[in-house]
Parts: C-alpha cells; structure tokens; sequence
C-alpha cells in the first residue's frame, strides 16, 4: 500500500524520532557523553512506557490460532512476493483453512491468485479482506504484519463464521486474500503496478458486493491505533468503533482522521462501494517480523471486527 507524499515524510519523521534514545546508564557516564545524546537519554527516561493493546472481553475470536497462523507464514514461508514459488505453496495452505476455499485466477497475471472462502447468505455481500503476498524489496522481508496479520485474522474470522449458525436473512459472507497487492521490485506507480489482486476482484465481483472491511498492519505489538483512513467509510468506521467499545478495545479506534492510502479498499471505493481499511502505518522494513507483532494486539483487533461482521451481517 501507499500514503501521499507529505503522511511519509510525517511518519518518516514521527517514527525516526520513535527509535532514538538510550538508557541512562549514570551521572558519571551521562557527564561524559556529548550533550545531545543527555538529552536524548533524559527524553527516554521522561517517556511514557509503550502501551499495549487492550484485553478484549470478548471470546469469539480465536486469538491464539490466529497468531498461530501468522507466525507459521512468516517462518514456513518466509519471504514471499507475489509470483513466488513460496507464495504459491502458501496459497494451497490457506485455500484448506477457508471454508468452501477455492482460488480465483487475476487476469494478464498468470502466477497470481486471489484465495477465497465464504459463507452462504443472501447478496449482495460482505467482503472480509487482506492481502497475503508480501513486499518484493527489500529481499528477505518477511512481512509478519504487512501480510502475515491480516491474512491471519481473514481465516480466523472465515472459519469463525462457518462454525456458527446463520441468522434468518444474514447476508453471504465472503473472505478474500488478494494476490499482488504488493508491486513488484522497481515497478510505479503504485496504483498501476500494485493492488493486483483486489482490482480483479472488484471489476469482477462489485456488483455483488455491500461492502468490504479490509485488515492490514493490525497486529503491532505496542502504541497500536487506529485512526480512519480517509476514504474509508464513515459510517461503517463508526460501526466499528461501536463494536470495539462493546468488547473492551475502543481505545483502540478513534475518531481522528488520517491521509488517504492506496491499498486494496482502493478498487472498491472506486466504484462507490463502502469500504474501510484497518491499517496502522508503519515502514516497510526488515523489522517488520515476530519481534514487531503480539497475540495481544492481533486478537484486540479480531474480536472487534467480528463484532462488527456479524452486525452487518444480521442488519442488512
């Protein structure tokens, strides 16, 4: 996914600021550092401890097989960009885990493949997304967050919902995990190179379809939240933040508004169908592995979401 311009250099800024700092070992030692770094120890020790996401009240949500399955992408699968052999080994892996599974080819892209689960109802639909490939650059990167959480919370959600009874006139479910999302090595823009998957699916499927929560970067292990993304819905945002309240983790939804992102909402809002991206920014970097991400934070996250699905679904 990508911001504008300027929310980079902001958040660039932002998160540089984050990593500085040290530990103030002593007045001895602190007298003979350079003054810079004093005052970088003495802003460290001021600080706030890094908060951690809310324990959700509710249970319906299967936090710790979630977790299981994010962490089994990033360590059986490794790096895998869309196209890769890895990826497409991973794609057998989760079509097994969504119920009535099957896979949806991406025209003029031959290696790629969207994976879709779904639970019968009346359309049209809800759709519950994210994307399941990974950045191609750097090489290495593993994506336990951009990638691995969402795709995660989708099946732990999907097998959820296929495990519970429907309520009379519930709209069909249907849970996708787009290919492509992430533009290949050197390709721009992105909008043009990347969102494979989901512009596939929305030009094939967006008549069929009411709505579309999409789960991205949602398993940060501290200062987690969530503010909402600029196109995304607002009443459906609402919703959700609803929903959080009504299982202990409001906090970590507000009413503030970010910049727009292009992400895999971004076909859909397109053509005038109400969308919200879950998404809390964050670099694309090497770090973007187990250390970065929490049980806690995924399940915080998912328990929200499910919330919000099964009103949606039961409301129409």
């Amino acid at each position: 996914m990508r911001r504008g311009t300027l929310a980079a250099v902001v958040l660039s800024a932002v998160l540089l600021a984050a990593g500085c700092g040290s530990d103030d070992g002593g007045d001895a030692r602190a007298q003979a550092q350079p003054a810079a770094t004093v005052s970088a120890q003495a802003a460290a020790a001021a600080a706030p401890a890094a908060a951690l996401a809310p324990l959700a009240r509710a249970d319906r949500f299967d936090g710790a097989r979630a977790f299981t399955l994010l962490r089994e992408q990033v360590q059986e699968y490794g790096w895998r960009p869309a196209g890769s052999a890895a990826l497409r080994r991973l794609a057998v892996r989760l079509r097994a885990l969504m119920p009535r599974g099957r896979f949806e080819a991406i025209p003029g892209h031959p290696r790629l493949r969207n994976v879709v689960g779904s639970v019968p109802g009346r359309r049209p639909a809800i759709v519950v997304a994210a994307h399941y490939d990974v950045e191609a650059a750097p090489a290495g990167f593993v994506g336990a967050n951009d990638g691995a959480a969402g795709t995660a919370a989708v099946v732990t959600l999907a097998r959820a919902f296929a495990q519970t009874r429907r309520p009379r006139g519930a709209r069909e479910l249907r849970f996708v995990l787009f290919d492509g999302e992430e533009e290949p090595a050197g390709c721009t823009p992105f909008e043009a190179c990347g969102i494979r998957g989901s512009r596939a699916y929305a030009a094939r499927h967006g008549d069929e379809v009411s709505a579309l929560v999409l789960l991205d970067y949602i398993a940060e292990k501290q200062d987690l939240s969530f503010p909402r993304e600029r196109s995304s819905d607002p009443e459906i945002w609402t919703q959700l933040r609803r929903a959080a309240d009504a299982v202990g983790v409001g906090a970590l939804f507000d009413a503030r508004r970010s910049g727009q992102i292009l992400d895999d909402h971004t076909p859909f809002t397109r053509r005038g169908i109400p969308a919200i991206d879950v998404n809390y920014p964050q670099r694309d970097s090497l770090e973007d592995n187990l250390a970065a991400v929490s049980r806690r934070s995924l399940d915080a996250v998912g328990e929200a979401v499910h919330l919000l699905v099964a009103r949606l679904r039961a409301s129409g």
